[in-house]
Formats: structure tokens, sequence, C-alpha cells
């Protein structure tokens, strides 16, 4: 049994911050990459960011200069700092762990509004 909890969502406004949290844990081993991704009602889920376990990241061309994603191996856990936030970083956020195979969090909402 694999467990992968997100936390972190909420209701920001524009220019402002949040940083997202996920940790797997349960029966997981040798975790390769992790990632974040989002979704909007009737729209496929993109990826926002994957780093892998050496630490080589990725991002999507909306986020890159203001969203970071970091790990700590240690503790099975991917960040995701958001910065300079949009109104458009409005979705799901989905957290992604890549082992045997890929495992998804159960999402948290991002609200960037006035």
């Amino acid at each position: 049994q694999v467990q992968v909890v997100e936390s972190g969502g909420g209701l920001v406004q524009p220019g402002g911050s949040l940083r997202l949290s996920c940790t797997a844990s349960g029966n997981i081993f040798s975790i390769n990459a992790m990632g974040w991704f989002r979704q909007t009602p009737g729209k496929q889920r993109d990826l926002v960011a994957f780093i892998t376990s050496a630490g080589s990241t990725n991002y999507a061309a909306s986020v890159k200069g203001r969203f970071t994603i970091s790990r700590d191996n240690a503790k099975n856990t991917v960040y995701l700092q958001m910065n300079s936030l949009k109104p458009e970083d409005t979705a799901v956020y989905y957290c992604s762990v890549d082992a045997i195979r890929r495992y998804w969090g159960q999402g948290t909402q991002v609200t960037v509004s006035s």
C-alpha cells in the first residue's frame, strides 16, 4: 500500500506565494522522478515541474522563473514553491511519484484571485 499526500493549497491574491508539499509513504522503494501536475475543469492534466532522484529539474514554460521544485529524498517528499502567482495558475495540483509505477496524490486546490 502506497500513500501520496499533498498539502499547502489555498486561496492567494495575485502576486502572492504558496508552497505545496507532497510525501509518499508505505511500500514504496527506489523513487525516481517526483513531480507536480495541474488540471482545470474540462482540460487535461498538464505537467508543471518534475525533479529526478539526482536533482535534475524541468519546468513548464508558463511557470519557469516563478516556481521552484525541490525534494528531500530522506523524507520521500517533494515541494513546489510558487511565487508571483497569477489567476491562470488556478487549478487542482496533483503530486506524482514515479517508482515501480506512477502514483498520484488526491490533489490540492490552488486559487489565485483578488
